[in-house]
Protein backbone atom coordinates (compact mmCIF):
# COMPACT_ATOMS: atom_id res chain seq x y z
CA UNK A 1 0.00 0.00 0.00
CA UNK A 2 0.92 3.44 -1.11
CA UNK A 3 1.14 5.81 2.01
CA UNK A 4 -1.85 8.04 1.63
CA UNK A 5 -2.00 11.96 1.96
CA UNK A 6 -4.60 12.82 4.35
CA UNK A 7 -5.54 16.84 5.34
CA UNK A 8 -6.79 17.77 8.68
CA UNK A 9 -8.14 21.57 9.37
CA UNK A 10 -4.35 23.02 9.63
CA UNK A 11 -2.06 19.81 8.55
CA UNK A 12 -1.54 17.92 5.74
CA UNK A 13 0.00 14.13 6.40
CA UNK A 14 1.44 13.04 3.51
CA UNK A 15 4.35 10.63 2.50
CA UNK A 16 7.82 11.54 3.28
CA UNK A 17 9.58 13.39 0.12
CA UNK A 18 13.39 13.91 -0.50
CA UNK A 19 13.37 17.53 0.03
CA UNK A 20 12.23 17.02 3.79
CA UNK A 21 15.87 15.82 4.79
CA UNK A 22 16.87 19.03 5.69
CA UNK A 23 14.22 19.99 7.40
CA UNK A 24 13.25 16.77 9.14
CA UNK A 25 16.98 16.68 9.88
CA UNK A 26 16.40 19.64 12.31
CA UNK A 27 13.19 18.27 14.02
CA UNK A 28 15.30 15.13 15.02
CA UNK A 29 18.36 17.43 16.08
CA UNK A 30 16.00 19.73 18.35
CA UNK A 31 17.42 18.64 22.08
CA UNK A 32 14.23 18.50 23.51
CA UNK A 33 13.25 15.90 20.28
CA UNK A 34 16.42 14.54 21.33
CA UNK A 35 15.65 13.70 25.19
CA UNK A 36 11.88 12.64 24.39
CA UNK A 37 13.07 9.77 22.31
CA UNK A 38 16.87 8.79 23.33
CA UNK A 39 18.68 10.26 19.80
CA UNK A 40 22.10 10.40 19.79
CA UNK A 41 23.57 14.48 19.64
CA UNK A 42 25.71 13.63 16.31
CA UNK A 43 22.31 12.58 14.51
CA UNK A 44 23.05 13.20 10.88
CA UNK A 45 21.39 13.21 7.45
CA UNK A 46 22.40 9.79 6.61
CA UNK A 47 20.49 8.45 9.61
CA UNK A 48 17.53 11.16 9.12
CA UNK A 49 17.44 9.91 5.63
CA UNK A 50 17.48 5.97 6.66
CA UNK A 51 14.63 6.77 9.26
CA UNK A 52 12.26 8.65 6.27
CA UNK A 53 12.82 6.01 3.65
CA UNK A 54 11.67 3.36 6.16
CA UNK A 55 8.57 5.25 7.10
CA UNK A 56 8.20 4.83 3.38
CA UNK A 57 9.19 1.24 3.34
CA UNK A 58 6.47 0.34 5.97
CA UNK A 59 3.63 1.92 4.39
CA UNK A 60 4.66 -0.09 1.15
CA UNK A 61 5.27 -3.37 3.19
CA UNK A 62 2.52 -3.57 6.23
CA UNK A 63 0.28 -0.29 5.16
CA UNK A 64 1.24 1.36 7.92
CA UNK A 65 3.79 4.01 8.63
CA UNK A 66 4.28 7.75 9.37
CA UNK A 67 3.45 10.54 7.79
CA UNK A 68 5.40 13.30 7.01
CA UNK A 69 3.38 16.52 8.58
CA UNK A 70 3.26 19.66 7.11
CA UNK A 71 1.43 23.23 8.07
CA UNK A 72 -1.85 23.41 5.42
CA UNK A 73 -1.08 27.27 5.29
CA UNK A 74 2.31 27.52 5.12
CA UNK A 75 3.94 24.09 3.31
CA UNK A 76 6.28 23.86 6.52
CA UNK A 77 7.36 20.67 7.38
CA UNK A 78 6.73 20.40 11.57
CA UNK A 79 7.55 16.30 12.00
CA UNK A 80 5.87 13.21 11.46
CA UNK A 81 3.03 11.28 12.76
CA UNK A 82 1.15 8.06 12.41
CA UNK A 83 1.18 4.40 12.48
CA UNK A 84 4.19 2.38 13.49
CA UNK A 85 4.05 -1.18 13.27
CA UNK A 86 8.10 -2.78 13.88
CA UNK A 87 9.34 -5.97 14.08
CA UNK A 88 9.54 -6.44 17.40
CA UNK A 89 8.24 -9.01 19.07
CA UNK A 90 7.47 -7.73 22.84
CA UNK A 91 6.20 -4.77 20.95
CA UNK A 92 2.26 -4.27 22.28
CA UNK A 93 0.55 -4.36 19.17
CA UNK A 94 0.48 -0.94 16.15
CA UNK A 95 1.54 2.10 17.68
CA UNK A 96 0.08 5.80 16.88
CA UNK A 97 3.14 8.39 17.53
CA UNK A 98 4.00 11.82 16.69
CA UNK A 99 7.21 14.00 16.80
CA UNK A 100 7.38 17.48 16.43
CA UNK A 101 9.86 20.79 16.08
CA UNK A 102 9.58 22.28 19.61
CA UNK A 103 8.78 25.45 17.39
CA UNK A 104 5.68 23.62 17.04
CA UNK A 105 4.75 22.50 20.38
CA UNK A 106 1.43 23.79 22.16
CA UNK A 107 -0.17 24.58 18.92
CA UNK A 108 -2.55 21.05 18.99
CA UNK A 109 -0.46 19.86 16.16
CA UNK A 110 0.52 16.61 18.10
CA UNK A 111 -2.85 15.80 18.94
CA UNK A 112 -4.95 16.96 15.69
CA UNK A 113 -2.23 14.53 13.51
CA UNK A 114 -2.86 12.19 16.25
CA UNK A 115 -6.54 11.83 15.81
CA UNK A 116 -6.25 11.61 12.49
CA UNK A 117 -3.89 8.91 12.69
CA UNK A 118 -5.96 7.23 14.58
CA UNK A 119 -9.20 7.71 12.93
CA UNK A 120 -7.48 5.97 10.13
CA UNK A 121 -6.28 3.21 11.95
CA UNK A 122 -10.02 2.28 12.80
CA UNK A 123 -12.08 3.34 9.76
CA UNK A 124 -9.62 2.73 7.18
CA UNK A 125 -7.58 -0.52 8.51
CA UNK A 126 -10.59 -1.52 10.79
CA UNK A 127 -7.80 -2.32 13.83
CA UNK A 128 -8.96 -3.12 16.60
CA UNK A 129 -7.16 -1.38 19.23
CA UNK A 130 -4.05 1.06 18.77
CA UNK A 131 -1.15 1.54 21.38
CA UNK A 132 1.10 4.36 22.26
CA UNK A 133 4.41 3.54 23.48
CA UNK A 134 5.42 7.04 25.59
CA UNK A 135 8.82 7.12 28.23
CA UNK A 136 7.70 7.91 31.41
CA UNK A 137 9.74 10.84 31.36
CA UNK A 138 7.45 12.48 28.59
CA UNK A 139 4.57 14.17 30.04
CA UNK A 140 4.01 16.46 26.52
CA UNK A 141 3.47 13.19 24.59
CA UNK A 142 1.36 11.52 27.82
CA UNK A 143 -0.77 14.86 27.54
CA UNK A 144 -1.56 14.09 23.90
CA UNK A 145 -2.53 10.82 24.36
CA UNK A 146 -4.67 11.28 27.10
CA UNK A 147 -6.56 14.17 25.28
CA UNK A 148 -7.04 11.14 22.51
CA UNK A 149 -8.87 9.03 24.99
CA UNK A 150 -5.67 6.31 25.36
CA UNK A 151 -4.98 5.03 29.06
CA UNK A 152 -1.90 3.52 30.35
CA UNK A 153 -2.31 -0.15 31.28
CA UNK A 154 1.31 -1.10 32.11
CA UNK A 155 5.29 0.14 31.94
CA UNK A 156 7.43 -2.41 31.03
CA UNK A 157 11.10 -2.67 29.22
CA UNK A 158 10.94 -3.33 25.61
CA UNK A 159 13.89 -4.63 23.36
CA UNK A 160 14.52 -1.48 21.44
CA UNK A 161 15.21 0.32 24.28
CA UNK A 162 16.81 -2.32 26.92
CA UNK A 163 17.75 0.65 29.44
CA UNK A 164 14.53 1.79 30.87
CA UNK A 165 10.78 0.94 31.25
CA UNK A 166 7.98 2.60 28.44
CA UNK A 167 4.69 3.75 29.43
CA UNK A 168 2.22 1.32 27.18
CA UNK A 169 -0.99 3.75 26.45
CA UNK A 170 -3.58 1.83 24.95
CA UNK A 171 -7.02 2.72 22.72
CA UNK A 172 -9.51 0.43 21.70
CA UNK A 173 -11.75 0.72 18.97
CA UNK A 174 -15.04 0.84 20.28
CA UNK A 175 -14.51 3.57 22.63
CA UNK A 176 -12.66 5.91 19.95
CA UNK A 177 -16.22 4.92 17.64
CA UNK A 178 -18.64 5.55 20.26
CA UNK A 179 -17.48 9.69 20.25
CA UNK A 180 -18.74 10.42 17.56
Amino acid sequence: MTCPTLTTDRLVLRPFRDDDLGPFTEVLRAEPVRAALNIPADIGPGRVFSEMAAWVGQWELRGTGHWAVEERATGTLVGRAGLHRPGWEDWPGVEVGWTLHPDHWGKGYATEAGAQAVTYAFSTLLLPEVFSVIAPTNHRSQAVARRLGFTLIEERVLSFFPARAHGIWHLPADSWLAKD
